[in-house]
């Protein structure tokens, strides 16, 4: 019989974000063992048996190299996990371990699982962008249906900030925001209860206390091209290293099951999963997806965005939440409370279960009832999940 309960999220966990380079606090660690530091803690903290997870589903970007091969199994195993436990490795570009948590929820939800664990993790820097395999040429099928090319995600960053009509020191402020939120987050002790310390390493990398706009302003654009100039005379050439997200490593996961289980579990959850949402978009503007899947999450709900306390919007580059708050009409101030991706990292096939337990911190501390997470992936999609705490 399917099962009536709706997906709880017991807890989620993950790693500090190590600077996705050589030389990165994390660099040195394999895939597998980030992936299995907070698979162990799941099982750690929660004490539930690992022989009762039906699945563990986990999101990866870059499966070659260090994380081919099922990174989610090999990550298991070195968590000490059962043998008889199963997993798989999605991939939906930066959405990955977003839509690991669907997948999982939605597996409790239709009877097909009692309890699973989704999450995900990227080593960016031992499988770096355009990993072995890739020359960076368009795929011959994509060139086929857009004869004029597609655009890496910096410059369709750049086409957004140019129609959108944001300037420099606007999404370099948004930047700056981001480290100024982190920072006070982290010195006031919210970030503890969702790191789980990886040797020395118990707070995140990535954040740059005291960062300013005036900082931010001599950095020079990342992107910067001629002929694509001449193609988009919208671009201002505005995106930086400092109003982008860095290259990082880590890992996350949280542990999914049905609202029956966790109490026959004798478990506390800590949130429903009570939407999803996914869609497509225009493979050339990649990362306005989450507007549309925005909206159709809402719309789903029957929820509007005065119904929701805060939202998590990946912070791929900063034009993607301003364009983002724009479009829906959202304050700044209930958008990344704690500081995004700018300033926390994007381990891209990591960070959607990173911002879920980010935001179920965040809830808890300030009292309130329902979150939106959302992301930006490559290709033109977007994943929308709605969370309420319990």
């Amino acid at each position: 019989m399917p099962s009536l309960s709706p997906a709880v999220v017991v807890d989620a966990v993950r790693t500090p974000s190590g600077r996705g380079k050589p030389g990165g606090a994390l660099s040195g660690k394999h895939p597998a063992d980030l992936l299995a530091t907070t698979l162990a803690a799941l099982v750690e903290r929660t004490g539930i048996e690992p022989t009762q997870i039906d699945d563990v589903i986990a999101g990866c970007v870059g499966q070659a190299g260090d994380q081919a091969t099922n990174v989610a199994r090999t990550a298991l195993l070195a968590a000490g996990y059962p043998e008889s436990v199963p997993a798989t490795t999605v991939d939906r570009q930066c959405g990955s371990s977003q839509q690991a948590l669907h997948f999982a929820a939605q597996g409790v939800m239709s009877g097909a699982y009692d309890v699973a664990v989704a999450g995900g993790v990227e080593s960016m820097s031992r499988v770096p962008l355009g990993f072995p395999g890739r020359d960076g040429k368009p795929f011959a099928p994509l060139t086929r249906r857009y004869p004029e090319g597609l655009v890496g995600q910096g410059v369709s960053a750049e086409i957004i900030a140019g129609r959108w009509k944001l300037d420099r020191r606007e999404l370099d402020e948004f930047a700056a925001r981001s480290h100024e939120l982190a920072a006070a987050c982290a010195r006031a002790g919210g970030f503890a209860q969702e790191i789980v310390p990886l040797g020395e390493l118990t707070a995140d990398e990535t954040v740059r206390p005291g960062t300013t706009v005036e900082q931010l302003a001599g950095l020079r654009p990342s992107f910067q091209d001629a002929a694509l100039g001449e193609r988009f005379p919208e671009i201002g050439w505005h995106i930086t290293p400092g109003n982008s997200s860095p290259l990082t490593d880590g890992a996350s996961a949280a542990l999914v099951m049905s609202e029956a289980k966790a109490a026959a579990l004798g478990l506390t959850p800590r949130a429903r999963l009570t939407g999803f949402a996914v869609t497509g978009s225009d493979p050339l503007l990649m990362l306005t997806g989450v507007i549309p899947a925005t909206q159709r999450l809402l719309d789903r709900a029957g929820l509007t965005v005065d119904d929701i306390d805060a939202f998590e919007v990946n912070e791929a580059f900063a034009p993607v939440p301003l364009v983002w708050a724009r479009e829906l009409g959202v304050d700044l101030t209930k958008i990344n409370p704690r500081g995004g991706a700018i300033a926390l990292g994007h381990p891209m096939g990591a960070s959607g279960t990173r911002i879920l337990a980010t935001l179920l911190g965040h809830l808890e501390a300030t009292g309130g009832r329902r979150g939106v997470i959302t992301m930006c992936e490559g290709g033109g999609m977007a994943n929308a999940t709605l969370v309420e705490r319990i």
